[in-house]
Formats: structure tokens, sequence, C-alpha cells
């Protein structure tokens, strides 16, 4: 995948920093904040967590990166790809994608409560079949 072009085309300046930031989401799918700075921290000592935090809202504001919003757990960033669900498991913290038809509970949704819904966040919590 060509990052630099893609940084581009989203119009965000291309930046060391920011490239290894989407070399990371794109190679590791979800992380957080802290799992971000210890693998940018290897690449660029000074780097800060402000800077990984200003880089992320950046990519987060023009819909490059997807901010996940796990219970009881830090937020996950991953780059932006069709809506989709995560299932999450409770023992290891791995983290899945997974395509559901929420067509259904969105329309319910949105009928029930007079919302115009534009885009939906569903997080599944359990036991992976590895961890069962």
């Amino acid at each position: 995948m060509d990052f630099v072009a893609s940084l581009k085309a989203n119009n965000l300046k291309v930046t060391p920093q920011r490239l290894t930031i989407i070399e990371e989401l794109y190679k590791n799918g979800h992380m957080n904040i802290d799992e971000l700075y210890v693998n940018l921290k290897k690449k660029f000592p000074s780097i800060s967590l402000a800077t990984i935090y200003k880089n992320i809202n950046s990519m987060i504001d023009i819909l490059y990166v997807s901010e996940v919003k796990i219970p009881n757990k830090k937020s996950v960033y991953e780059l932006t790809k069709e809506e989709h669900s995560h299932l999450v498991c409770n023992k290891c913290n791995s983290i899945l994608d997974i395509d559901l038809n929420l067509s259904t509970i969105k329309d319910e949704a949105s009928k029930k409560s007079g919302f115009n819904l534009a885009k939906s966040s569903v997080v599944f919590t359990g036991l992976c079949p590895k961890c069962q």
C-alpha cells in the first residue's frame, strides 16, 4: 500500500512519524496509544505522547483513522475501512473485525428514536475460540 500517496490524497502532510503510525496500524490492525507509543519510540526516541495524539486526532478528523471504543478498556485505533463490528476477547484482549448486516438494528433504532443515523459502532465481548 502506498502510504505517502494515501496521506497526500487525504490532504495530510507526509511526515516520518505519520507514516510510521499508519504502517503500525496497517501491520497490527488495532492498537491503543500506549502500544503505538512503545513502537514509535523505537524509531523516534524523542517522540512524545502528545505528538502521537495530535497525529491520531488529525487523521480521525478526516476519517482516515477510526477510534474503536472498547468497554472498560483503552480505545484502539485502526485505519478506516468499510463499516464493521468488533469482537474482543476478555482473556487475551485480541480484537477481530466482523462484517455484520446491522441495517435492521439501525432501521429500528432510527424509527424508535427519530434519529437520522449516520454511523454505528458495535463491540461484542466474550471469549475467543482459543481462550474458551
